[in-house]
């Protein structure tokens, strides 16, 4: 196995894709609701590892047709379906699909805000991770971090928003969220300047 397959081998299999879009989901974890602070009409998005579109559909009916969502991951099974979710909607107009390389993304575009649900635990070099977060960033974005609570330690979580800091992010605030450990970051001005 090399290098590559260990790091694709880290990541939620196409196979589970199906779980993470339910309906017994949307109640414990209702986009509209997680989002809702953060998205407005006309903004680019990023949707960071965004699996079969959960988040991607919700996050491309909040920018409406006036802005634009960025569906990225690494897997081309989950992009093929997002792909078939958003046909004949009318959001395929709204979300690029985006394809991440292994060891960074490849998306070049300035974003207001990007998403990274249950997606850094995953990711073995988190520090080039949010440098590259970090750098598709407008000055006022933001970036929600939420982990999950099983894989997931306090202090695992601790060390990722340390990461984040030393990469130029400071944590804005902690949103609230029953058994998940979530940050908004922006970058620091005092580094941006």
């Amino acid at each position: 196995m090399n290098v590559s397959e260990k790091k694709i081998e880290r990541v939620c299999p196409v196979e589970l894709a199906g779980g993470l879009d339910t309906c017994f989901r949307r109640l414990y974890e209702n986009p509209g609701k997680i989002l809702g602070p953060y998205i407005n009409k006309g903004m680019t998005v990023l949707d960071m590892g965004c699996g079969p579109g959960y988040f991607s559909v919700e996050m491309a009916r909040m920018v409406s047709a006036k802005g634009r969502v960025i569906a990225a991951d690494l897997q081309e099974g989950m992009l093929d379906i997002v792909k078939q979710k958003i046909a004949g909607t009318g959001l395929e107009e709204r979300i690029i699909l985006h394809k991440c390389e292994t060891d960074k993304t490849g998306i070049a575009e300035k974003v207001d805000f990007i998403l990274m649900f249950y997606v850094v635990h995953e990711i073995p070099d988190a520090g080039t991770f949010f440098g590259e977060m970090s750098s598709l960033l407008k000055p006022e974005g933001r970036i929600l971090v939420v982990e999950p609570p099983f894989h997931v330690s306090k202090k695992s979580f601790e060390n990722t928003i340390s990461i984040a800091r030393n990469k130029g992010l400071v944590s804005i605030k902690r949103p609230r969220m029953i058994f998940r450990k979530a940050v908004l970051l922006g970058k620091d001005e005092a580094r941006v300047s």
